[in-house]
């Protein structure tokens, strides 16, 4: 939060303020699939597996390269954390930061989830999105984000004074990925990281810049859609914050559980190739 400002407004303020912003990342080389090839699957796909993420909790799946998964909600409006692991390496996860450099704030319909260096691939493609009808609104807030980081004990402890509260997000993602993969909880805290905040409503406020979240849309019914592009292992927290329309790292509000369901399509895309790890030498030199 930019704080009041203490030097003199200098002659060429107005000037200044006035240059066209230049976009960071021209994306029209980016390799982009073309997504009515994916859509076409999707009329035919058997379901395969349907995974229940408790309310306050988390729970890990696997998907195979070529099929899709669901997330949905299932019995009130609950928001949900997602991270997302090339299923052979682990070292290999999503990358929110540039997820969001490439795509936007907020995802949605064609958009992909890129991984961390040094693979930088799409992990998932989004394929459908029951709110897409939503976009951004008044108060700049959209569906889907990429820009927070995820509820976590150390926050909460830091903004309630010595408080301690083991049902954050952060908690939740590290408890289940170390269950799936059999590392104890102190080896599978540093594999959580940043995620994609299914279903919250979140933007930043226009005179301090400050993140908020608002009661989010979600109802009975939607869901978010992915194709998995890799192999992948996801782990999704229900947030304690139930649909974050008034707190979260909490156990006032009410919460539900997510659902999760994995689709196995008669084909692949036309012409689909799962996509190789990033290209570059890795020299870092001349």
């Amino acid at each position: 939060m930019k704080p009041f400002a203490i030097t003199d407004t200098p002659a060429d303020a107005d000037a200044r303020k006035a240059i066209a912003p230049v976009i960071c990342y021209p994306v029209e080389g980016l390799p982009r699939p073309d997504i009515s090839d994916y859509r076409e699957l999707r009329d035919d796909l058997d379901l395969i597996e349907t995974l229940v993420v408790p309310p306050r909790d988390a729970a890990s799946w696997t998907v195979p390269a070529g099929h899709f998964f669901r997330i949905l909600c299932s019995e009130g409006p609950q928001v949900g954390d997602l991270n997302l692991f090339n299923a052979n390496d682990l070292n290999e996860r999503f990358y929110s930061g540039k997820t969001r450099a490439l795509n936007g704030t907020h995802l949605g319909l064609g958009d992909q989830l890129f991984s961390n260096f040094p693979y930088l691939r799409p992990l998932a493609t989004i394929t459908h999105d029951t709110l897409d009808w939503y976009g951004f609104d008044e108060f700049g807030g959209s569906v889907h984000d990429v820009i927070g980081t995820r509820c976590d004990p150390y926050t909460h402890n830091l903004l309630s004074k010595g408080g301690q509260y083991h049902y954050c997000c952060h908690s939740n993602l590290t408890r289940a990925f170390a269950k799936a993969t059999g590392k104890s909880l102190t080896e599978a805290e540093p594999f959580v990281h940043d995620v994609l905040n299914v279903f919250m409503c979140t933007g930043f406020t226009r005179d301090t810049g400050q993140y908020f979240m608002k009661a989010s849309p979600v109802r009975i019914g939607d869901y978010l859609e992915f194709f998995a592009e890799i192999d992948l292992l996801g782990t999704l927290s229900a947030c304690p914050g139930g649909d974050c329309s008034t707190e979260h790292s909490s156990d006032k509000v009410q919460c539900h559980p997510l659902v999760v369901e994995i689709y196995k399509p008669k084909r692949a895309p036309r012409g689909w190739a799962a996509p190789q790890p990033n290209g570059y030498d890795r020299t870092h030199t001349s």
